[in-house]
């Protein structure tokens, strides 16, 4: 284990650990204070219970990590401390899976949300490069039950490094298949080469994940966005000023995987509804309490994906716009009248 792996998850695993032990401990005290400011918001200005839904959610979301550490390291050891590197990688994606599931099922069931899926027939079989549009932290846990638990296919994600915070990502993402970008990194080719590098033998079962935007759409970073586009090709800025709710694709990591050696089909995985989940204020507002996420699936084949550079970026932005599109559908049929 390198030296930086090893001193990270020295502060991360304690702080999350600790944070559950201190959530336990002060729950009988703190549970009922903010029960008691809930009930106030809602009488006031008929504000949901966000206070304890957040806490219960806090408890659960600790309680997964600590759970999930306990087991990697269980099935490290039985696989001869990682000699076995078959049922190591087969127990670490079925963790992966109960981690994931167990906090879906949590948003599901303390903010009441309800998850409606179309053409969930695109998904298999693989190999697939799976496009998903991020609005959301809830998002990063779509593909896992929508796309693996239903259908069986492996995925292999492109994620922010940031995302190593979460040593439950930390451990199991590093120990599967995955990416981690470092964003702004002054070695670029070396990113995209192991980006890549992610659709070498892909079989039936297999797939690769991407966010195209980067990152969660906000109308700042959209602002952001167009204020670098404005400085190219004014074709690309033209297009991107078009769209309404999601950002302009970036084109190194979704170029190079369409470039893998290996070709696979495209799935793009569309999702309206977890907007209300996108910032912490939108969350204390209660945007999500009670919503229903709409998610639609399409599946384009490869042979309908151009192969010359400037057709690629030109199909990219045609998708995205199509996912923008889908979007604004939904969000029109959804809105109070």
């Amino acid at each position: 284990m390198a030296d930086g792996t090893l001193r990270r998850r020295l502060k991360t695993i304690p702080t999350f650990v600790g944070g559950l032990l201190v959530m336990l401990t002060a729950a009988p005290v703190l549970l009922p204070l903010i029960a008691v400011a809930d009930a106030i918001r809602w009488v006031v200005g008929r504000h949901p219970w966000m206070g304890t839904r957040l806490y219960c959610f806090g408890l659960v979301y600790l309680s997964a990590e600590t759970v999930g550490l306990v087991a990697l390291g269980s099935v490290w050891l039985a696989a001869g401390c990682g000699r076995f590197r078959r049922p190591l990688l087969d127990w670490t994606f079925a963790i992966q899976q109960a981690w994931a599931g167990t906090l879906l099922a949590a948003v599901r069931g303390i903010f009441g949300i309800r998850i409606e899926v179309e053409g969930g027939n695109a998904v298999s079989p693989g190999p697939i490069l799976l496009m998903v549009r991020h609005a959301s932290i809830v998002d990063n846990l779509l593909p896992a039950a929508l796309v693996s638990k239903r259908h069986g296919i492996r995925l292999r994600y492109v994620l922010k490094r940031e995302l190593l915070s979460d040593p439950c990502l930390d451990v199991a993402g590093n120990r599967l298949p995955n990416y981690f970008v470092a964003r702004g990194s002054n070695d670029t080719q070396s990113e995209l080469a192991a980006i890549r590098k992610l659709a070498d033998e892909m079989g039936p079962q297999d797939g690769v994940l991407i966010y195209p935007e980067g990152t969660r759409f906000t109308k700042a970073k959209q602002s952001r966005a167009l204020e670098k586009l404005g400085k190219g090709d004014p074709g690309i800025f033209e297009r991107a000023q078009q769209l309404r709710h999601v950002l302009p694709p970036r084109l190194g990591g979704p170029l190079a995987l369409l470039n893998a050696a290996d070709p696979a089909d495209v799935v793009v995985l569309a999702h309206h509804g977890l907007e209300g989940f996108a910032q912490l204020r939108d969350i204390w507002a209660g945007g999500m309490v009670n919503a229903t996420i709409r998610v639609e699936f399409w599946r384009i084949t490869r042979t309908a994906v151009p192969t010359e550079h400037l057709d690629q970026i030109s199909w990219l932005h045609d998708v995205w716009s199509q996912v923008d599109t889908w979007i604004d559908e939904h969000h029109r049929r959804d809105a109070p009248t």
